[in-house]
């Protein structure tokens, strides 16, 4: 039964090719000895390309009939049940293994909440309060923050470790500012591999440095910013043979376009007018642009949303190339309290640049007082998030206040990270914390105030 799994498995690979974004030269899924390739001989990034699925048609149907079903519990790796991950109910477009082989927490099936003045339910007054500051009738925020490990990275993580347990990997490596290396360090230790991790020093949270050491990973800072993080980890992983899991790496990538695919089932397919992310390594608008790309090319929605990716004022490379048409890219030397989107020169710049123009979309920046601002709003509407996640709604904001949006436009903005990524910044020390006796009367004068 293992052999004939596995050869299953390996006929699925053989159905899978690797397109380079820059050149189109094509290559195998899977090369001669197993070997990974991440990039082109041209030095450009790779997109993976699927078979079409048979049976285009009832994806929808199948694709819902998975979601209506309950989990069968206990859930292990053994035994997984793949309908129940928000990833891997949607493998036909992402990666169509034996679920024997898939690493799975189980990930996805995150909230989408109505936050817009007028699609807010009534009980929701602190929500509502979102849709007020942005000044929008009909906005949803996706929580990517409900993740296992509090963010979205654990969508293409689930993928990675299921590729590289595949391929017979020993350990896996990345790069990262914090949540990457929390999602990897994760699901390493859940498939039995060593996980590694580079960081730059000093710039990565508590929050996300204890998950790295917590799950056993071993962890290795660096002198240096995430950039230079990214090029040491890519060099270790070829001299070495150990297995990457950036976003340089395609197939993890294929897990992250499952946030497009569950919000759009979510919203009972029917597309928003606009999709608007935080942007720093720029998977995301890549993969999520991917995602709305092929359900408008399967005929699972009617139209394409436009994308717009907010990246923060000190960490703008994409933005600055967007003001030039494009024309030219230049990194930056990347300072911003977002630290999960402190990224001078992002791997996924031009998969980025293609879901931009084809959506009619657009880049904003935002100042990290208005990322800070916004932070508050949500956390006080008991939502939360990490400071990174704040630039959508600060973008989204802007955006209106520009004419840009509508306010009666429908608009989906992906929060990336849960609030405890972070717990300093953006966020009140003293104030209501407060330390009183324990006696009624005290408390009385502090509630009178």
């Amino acid at each position: 039964m293992k052999d004939a799994l596995m050869s299953s498995a390996i006929e699925t690979l053989r159905t899978i090719s690797l397109r380079c974004v820059e050149c189109s030269t094509l290559y195998p899924g899977m090369e001669a000895g197993w070997k990974p390739r991440y990039r082109c001989d041209c030095g450009g990034v790779l997109d993976v390309e699927l078979a079409p699925p048979t049976g285009a048609k009832g994806l929808r149907q199948l694709f819902d009939e998975r979601a209506s079903v309950p989990p069968t519990w206990p859930v292990n790796t053994g035994n997984i049940l793949p309908d129940h991950s928000g990833v891997w109910r949607y493998r036909e477009l992402i990666l169509p293994v034996p679920g024997q082989y898939i690493v799975s927490r189980p990930e996805g099936n995150t909230g989408l909440y109505p936050v817009g003045t007028e699609n807010c339910g009534a009980g929701r007054i602190g929500h509502r309060h979102i849709g007020s500051y942005a000044g929008l009738d009909h906005l949803f925020l996706k929580h990517e923050g409900e993740n296992p490990t509090g963010s979205f990275k654990d969508r293409g993580m689930t993928v990675g470790v299921t590729m590289a347990s595949l391929l017979g990997a020993q350990a896996v490596a990345c790069a990262s500012t914090g949540n990457t290396s929390a999602s990897l360090a994760s699901y390493a230790a859940q498939a039995g591999m060593r996980g590694i991790v580079f960081l730059p020093a000093g710039n990565v949270t508590v929050g996300k440095l204890a998950q790295s050491l917590a799950y056993g990973a071993t962890t290795i800072q660096i002198d240096g910013d995430f950039d230079a993080a990214m090029q040491l980890v890519e060099q270790v992983c070829n001299e070495l043979g150990i297995y990457l899991l950036n976003s340089l790496n395609p197939y993890r990538v294929e897990g992250q376009k499952s946030i497009g695919f569950e919000l759009l089932q979510q919203l009972n397919w029917q597309a928003p007018d606009w999709l608007v992310l935080p942007a720093g390594n720029l998977g995301n608008t890549s993969a999520i642009g991917k995602a709305f790309r092929q359900a408008y090319q399967l005929s699972l929605i009617s139209h394409m949303p436009r994308f717009a990716s907010i990246q923060a004022a000190g960490a703008n490379p994409f933005y600055r190339s967007f003001q030039q048409g494009f024309t030219m890219r230049e990194p930056v030397q990347a300072q911003t309290v977002a630290t999960a989107i402190k990224i001078g020169d992002p791997v996924s710049f031009t998969r980025a640049r293609r879901v931009i123009e084809e959506s009619n979309g657009l880049v904003e920046e935002v100042t990290d007082a208005e990322i800070l601002a916004a932070k508050t709003i949500i956390d006080r509407s008991g939502l939360g998030c990490e400071p990174a996640s704040a630039a959508t709604l600060a973008g989204i904001r802007k955006l209106v206040e520009r004419g840009v949006m509508k306010r009666d436009e429908s608009v989906v903005g992906v929060l990336t990270g849960n609030l405890l990524k972070d717990t300093l910044t953006g966020i009140p020390q003293t104030g209501e914390n407060l330390v009183v006796t324990a006696s009624i009367e005290a408390v009385r004068r502090v509630l009178g105030q």
